[in-house]
């Protein structure tokens, strides 16, 4: 039965069977991975607002005020013209923008449950690499 309050160990088991520590250095790396997946999720929090400030900006003013309101109206009538260019790159952007959400949403959740090891390296690994990943990305939020 796993413990339910931190340790510190070198023995532990994360996300998946096959990761299993046992030694100093495989803790050590295991805390680095980690740690490097912090500082990648709150990269790509920064960055998936920098696009979304991109894509707002880049639209013309009546078009992104009609994006921003409109419900799924059009999709139901069909005497409607077709989607224009426009909308149709706003379509596109936003299913990248989507798929970045759900890589970041995947990523979120396995540093959730890496620190539910009750490990406290790699608690401590979550911690630096997501002050070490803000402190990095914070910079690129300037909204030029």
């Amino acid at each position: 039965m796993a413990s339910m309050h931190f340790i510190f160990s070198d023995k532990v088991v994360l996300l998946f069977d096959f990761w299993s520590v046992h030694s100093p250095a495989g803790i050590a790396l295991s805390v680095l991975v980690v740690l490097l997946l912090a500082v990648l999720y709150e990269g790509i929090k920064v960055g998936k607002a920098k696009l979304l400030h991109q894509v707002l900006v880049s639209l013309p003013t009546s078009i992104s005020q009609q994006v921003i309101t409109e419900t799924d109206w059009d999709s139901a009538a069909s005497d409607l013209p077709p989607v224009s260019r426009t909308h149709h790159r706003w379509y596109l952007r936003h299913f990248g923008q989507s798929l970045i959400h759900v890589i970041q949403v995947v990523i979120g959740y396995f540093i959730m449950l890496a620190v539910m090891s009750y490990n406290t390296w790699i608690f401590l690994g979550v911690v630096l690499g997501s002050a070490v990943g803000y402190y990095l990305a914070y910079p690129l939020l300037r909204m030029d």
